[in-house]
């Protein structure tokens, strides 16, 4: 058995981290350069005081949210995100100790928002703009980085794949080095037939210095042959990744993370959590907020003709399952004669005869679900998440649907990517709720504040012609 003694990842560092670095704080000084405006005249100790008070809060703002780990590879809007995150958590801290100091008094409004807005907007142009340069830089061969693939297999084959398409990262594949024969390799090759020579040739093109990173893409019972070549390897200043063959398999979310030094990586996990976790209740709160304010005139309209046009209280709350599977109280405005919240629950068919002639407008509208902007407001669901059902149907597709529990390791949302994508309404057929499951599990593999925005903004367009919703 491989043993993990005292080990961990070090990471690769280069002269793009001290541009990063520079870049950061060359807008801080920028941004407030601008609040003040320019710095001219009595202005220019004002503007060096906030850009130095800015300059050592962000720098303990940055181990907090991890903005100067690698970005190789990662997508700009996750990388801007974080940006966002660390100016979310310094700009508090400055405007704070300026309130201790009494500094605040002497800065006008109008500075204070300049300062506020045209910090973060200095960040995220320079670190764009960095990454140009640096994907051009690249694209010419600067910057780059050999790595050799050891291991013909589909997996070793997706990965260089990868590379290929992500100039970005730098990478440059010298090739496919492999013990077994060709004739052993072929079905896994297909048409590419890749191999470039043995293990032993990556082992002296390591030492050699001719390669700079190898990729081990062996399969994970392939124990023996991996602590071979590491052991080999050892002789070598190259770095070395083994690319686990777990992630040939349908990963809900990947991460890796220790356990007392120990690394492991997630299989299925929420992808919401820590700063993330911060930023999305932050946006639930403030956005759902200011819905429930707007809506409130619309939501008493709404009650009032419930009341007059059918028998029943005004809102329905039923129990579904919400993060982790806890059971949780989802509010909506009541659509039907009868409230269904048991063992088993009929789903909402054309023309049922359950529902209201108002219910069968509020549920082709959307309305009946204002309510639950109560609910993302107590923190029981999010604006936008997986769509909650009802326990009952909850018991019977998770024995029929692969994975289904696993839409629950986020909140559940009062839209989301199923619903905007037309997967919504009844689901008479299995084939339907596999659909909408696989929706959501993309939503909690690729989620991202930008993605519930979109999802937001889909929501209006296609709330008013919902076609399945009766």
């Amino acid at each position: 058995m491989l043993r993990a003694k005292n080990f961990h990842v070090q990471p690769h560092h280069s002269p793009v981290d001290v541009c990063y670095r520079l870049s950061d704080w060359a807008a801080i000084l920028a941004g407030a350069a601008v609040a003040t405006r320019g710095g001219m005249g009595e202005r220019w100790g004002q503007c060096l005081l906030i850009a130095a008070a800015t300059l050592v809060v962000h720098l303990a703002a940055v181990e907090v949210t991890g903005l100067y780990r690698t970005w190789r590879g990662a997508r700009v809007s996750a990388e801007l995100w974080c940006v966002l995150a660390t100016w979310l958590v310094a700009a508090p801290t400055v405007l704070g100790l300026g309130l201790l100091t009494q500094y605040n008094v002497r800065v006008d409004y109008a500075t204070k928002v300049a300062w506020l807005a045209a910090t973060p907007a200095a960040m995220a142009s320079l670190r764009i703009l960095l990454r140009m340069v640096l994907r051009s830089l690249r694209r010419r061969g600067f910057n780059t980085r050999t790595c050799a693939i050891c291991g013909v297999n589909p997996l070793s084959l997706e990965l260089a794949e990868r590379i290929r398409k992500a100039p970005e990262l730098g990478l440059a594949v010298t090739g496919f080095f492999d013990d077994r024969p060709e004739d052993r390799t072929e079905e896994a090759a297909g048409e590419h037939q890749p191999h470039t020579g043995t293990l032993s040739t990556v082992v002296e093109l390591a030492r050699t210095g001719q390669v700079d990173m190898v990729l081990i893409t062996f399969p994970m019972r392939a124990e023996h042959r991996i602590r071979k070549l590491l052991q080999e390897l050892g002789d070598s200043t190259a770095s070395v990744y083994i690319v686990p063959d777990i992630f040939v398999f349908e990963l809900l979310h990947a991460r890796w993370n220790q356990i007392g030094g120990l690394p492991i990586v997630s299989v299925f996990e929420t992808p919401i959590s820590g700063i993330d976790g911060v930023l999305k209740r932050g946006f639930d709160l403030a956005a759902g907020s200011l819905a429930l304010a707007l809506a409130s005139g619309p939501m008493l309209a709404i009650a009032i003709l419930i009341k007059l046009t059918s028998p029943g209280p005004i809102f329905f709350r039923q129990k579904r399952y919400g993060l982790a599977g806890e059971e949780i109280r989802v509010l909506k405005f009541r659509s039907m004669r009868c409230c269904d919240d048991g063992p088993s629950v009929q789903q909402a068919r054309r023309d049922d005869d359950r529902v209201t002639p108002l219910g069968r407008l509020l549920r082709r509208t959307s309305l009946d679900e204002l309510p639950q902007l109560f609910n993302v407001i107590d923190g029981s669901m999010s604006l936008v998440g997986p769509r909650p059902h009802a326990t009952a149907h909850n018991e019977e597709y998770r024995q029929l649907i692969d994975g289904y529990m696993l839409r629950h390791k986020v909140k559940p949302g009062i839209t989301g990517l199923a619903q905007v994508n037309g997967a919504r309404g009844e689901t008479e057929t299995l084939e339907k709720m596999e659909r909408r499951v696989r929706y959501d599990h993309q939503y909690i593999r690729e989620w991202s504040l930008w993605m519930d925005l979109s999802i937001l903004c889909k929501t209006v367009l296609v709330a008013w012609r919902q076609e399945a919703a009766y």
